[in-house]
């Protein structure tokens, strides 16, 4: 499994989805690499259809993908039990990932 974290700098949510993506990772005992790309341009947002900060890619697809929203530099919200929040619940994580 590749997984990919895509990222702006100006984006603090990206750092807590870093954290619970590592804490399921050793949970789960997997030994996966996370790699990061950092997003750093309106136009290579277009070009990666960055959804926002943090987007993270499993196998090179997004599993949150929320059709018909644009791309660029801005910071994501995902649908979680508790509401929109900066980045999915570590349960939202386990459902994709392991």
């Amino acid at each position: 499994m590749e997984i990919e974290l895509q990222y702006f700098d100006g984006c603090p949510s990206w750092r807590i989805l870093d954290e619970r993506l590592r804490s399921v990772l050793d949970a789960a005992g997997r030994t996966e690499a996370i790699s990061y790309v950092r997003v750093e341009t309106g136009e290579d947002a277009e070009r990666l259809q960055f959804q926002g900060s943090p987007t993270i890619l499993i196998d090179g697809r997004d599993p949150f993908d929320a059709p018909g929203m644009g791309f660029g530099l801005t910071c994501r919200l995902y649908r979680t039990p508790a509401g929109m929040a900066g980045s999915p619940t570590t349960e939202q994580l386990v459902a994709v990932i392991v």
